[in-house]
């Protein structure tokens, strides 16, 4: 049984007081792992790209730590949002493109790669996975860093009890990331979602064909992470 979509109106009573409960005491689910993100980068990363910037939180965190970042989003409003808001920063550049515009832009220039790390928070599932991941490979320079955090929908019956397990933990988490209820909920400007179409499974056999060696694991707030590093130039790989 899928929670998210099972029509069992005991199940969809329980999500509606939950989800009441989270928009009392919100989390962003995204931002939650920013941490991660910045403790994993590789500690000379002097060029970073973001994927899927959005409004440019993350991007403003990297600036702090790396010598330049390039924001990328197709959305209209997100890149004008981030770019809006890095204006004063020289260290950032925001443009308005996919990451298949934006490789084929960069590897023209630089065919063995541009970035020191690749950071994707909740964009990866937005893109054709094999052909995304495909792309970051080769932006990354040799000895580069992806970085992802990204959402799977639930196919196994493992998948199911993580999804329950999530459900569960995350008014918890809420409560102890805000713990004084809010009366109005929401963003000044909503990031698009949509809702992902492959499974954790199909992620980790993307990833063996395209990142041999990625590491891969379930994490809280309905998301995965994936870390792999590019193979230093003259490495050898299986």
């Amino acid at each position: 049984m899928n929670i998210r979509t099972t029509p069992n109106p005991l199940v969809r009573w329980a999500g509606r007081r939950l989800g009441e409960f989270n928009a009392r005491h919100p989390w962003s689910h995204n931002h939650h792992f920013h941490p991660w993100i910045l403790r994993s980068l590789p500690p000379d990363a002097s060029r970073v790209l973001d994927v899927g910037c959005g409004r440019g939180d993350l991007v403003v965190e990297l600036a702090a730590r790396t010598g330049r970042v390039d924001g990328i989003d197709p959305d209209q409003e997100m890149s004008y949002a981030a770019a809006s808001r890095c204006a004063d920063d020289p260290r950032v550049r925001i443009r308005r493109r996919s990451l298949t515009e934006h490789a084929a832009r960069v590897l023209a220039a630089e065919p063995d790669g541009a970035y020191d790390a690749i950071t994707m928070v909740a964009s990866l599932h937005h893109m054709d996975l094999e052909e995304a991941l495909r792309q970051a490979r080769s932006l990354l320079r040799p000895g580069g860093r992806l970085l992802v955090v990204t959402l799977t929908t639930p196919v196994t019956a493992f998948d199911q009890v993580w999804d329950v397990a999530n459900a569960l933990t995350n008014p918890i988490i809420g409560l102890v990331k805000h713990p004084r209820p809010v009366r109005e909920a929401g963003e000044p400007l909503p990031i698009p979602v949509r809702d992902p179409s492959w499974s954790l499974d199909v992620l980790r056999e993307s990833a063996a064909l395209e990142l041999p060696g990625a590491v891969i694991r379930r994490r809280e707030g309905f998301r995965a992470t994936l870390r792999w590093d590019r193979p230093a130039a003259g490495e050898f790989t299986a």
